[in-house]
């Protein structure tokens, strides 16, 4: 238990500082070059959703970006480390997890000195999730294209576009932006995954076409089944939005938020309330 209820702790590299504390040096490369990567992930009832994805992601990441791993990290290390904070934090059930990896301090790549780091919050979220009331109100984010490579999946700290899409979204009273890809098709948006449903096929853009290798996606594509509905990857151009019956957005926080309104569009949301409830279930 916290010393002092209103204290919230984060843990660095297994030492525990108070929010707010500065913990990284000015010279980190994480910082200076956004030289990392980060999973947000969903405690529900005690139990990270997801887990095996979520640890796949980070440590195939991590050899992308190339990482020196060290031997002990592993997922039920940072699993023990994670019920620590939250057993700290005074949180019990229902949490926001954010684990951040990222090289040392350096200036010039130096291996010897860019020692792998990490820092791992906690947040409470609520007992109940639901699906939003209101659909989502979206539009696509003009000033960036996002390219399609090795890297264009990863979660990487190097956030810069889907922050200025998510600024773009508040700016112009949206609830979320799309980033389109360098061909002009659609990606993702600021913080999701894109789905539409024609009819009984549900589509999703591939990770060939730039979008973030998302843990609810990947569930979406694997695990759900329910009778009569297809999931699929599909290249999406903008009409194809236009065109859909429904759409809808995942990720790990919210999972299934429905999307009511795209340009002059109004979707409806009778078949994201039956996935949602199956989610719910099944997840």
């Amino acid at each position: 238990m916290p010393e002092d209820m209103n204290e919230h702790f984060f843990i660095y590299n297994g030492q525990y500082f108070r929010k707010g504390e500065p913990a990284v040096s000015a010279g980190n490369n994480g910082l200076r070059y956004g030289d990392g990567l980060f999973e947000t992930m969903r405690m529900q009832d005690g139990r990270i959703l997801n887990s095996a994805f979520h640890f796949e992601r980070l440590f195939s990441g991590m050899n992308v970006l190339q990482f020196e791993i060290p031997t002990y990290f592993s997922q039920r290390f940072f699993e023990d480390i994670v019920n620590q904070l939250l057993i700290k934090n005074s949180i019990q059930q229902h949490a926001r997890i954010r684990l951040m990896i990222f090289r040392g301090d350096s200036n010039n790549f130096d291996s010897e000195k860019n020692a792998t780091n990490y820092i791992i919050e906690t947040s409470p979220l609520a007992d109940k999730l639901e699906l939003n009331k209101d659909g989502l109100t979206v539009d696509i984010f003009p000033d960036a294209r996002k390219c399609c490579d090795l890297f264009s999946g990863l979660k990487s700290n190097n956030y810069l576009r889907s922050v200025l899409a998510g600024l773009f979204a508040k700016k112009n009273q949206l609830d979320e932006a799309i980033i389109l890809n360098s061909l002009e098709r659609v990606s993702e948006t600021a913080i999701a995954n894109i789905f539409i449903i024609n009819g009984n096929n549900i589509y999703t853009p591939p990770l060939s076409e730039g979008c973030v290798a998302g843990t609810m996606r990947r569930w979406m594509l694997e695990k759900f089944s329910l009778k009569n509905y297809l999931v699929s990857e599909r290249a999406l151009p903008i009409d194809e939005l236009l065109e859909a019956d429904e759409f809808f957005l995942t990720n790990a926080i919210h999972q299934i938020r429905w999307v009511k309104n795209f340009r002059n569009k109004i979707y409806r949301n009778e078949k994201v309330n039956e996935i949602f409830k199956y989610v719910q279930e099944n997840l």
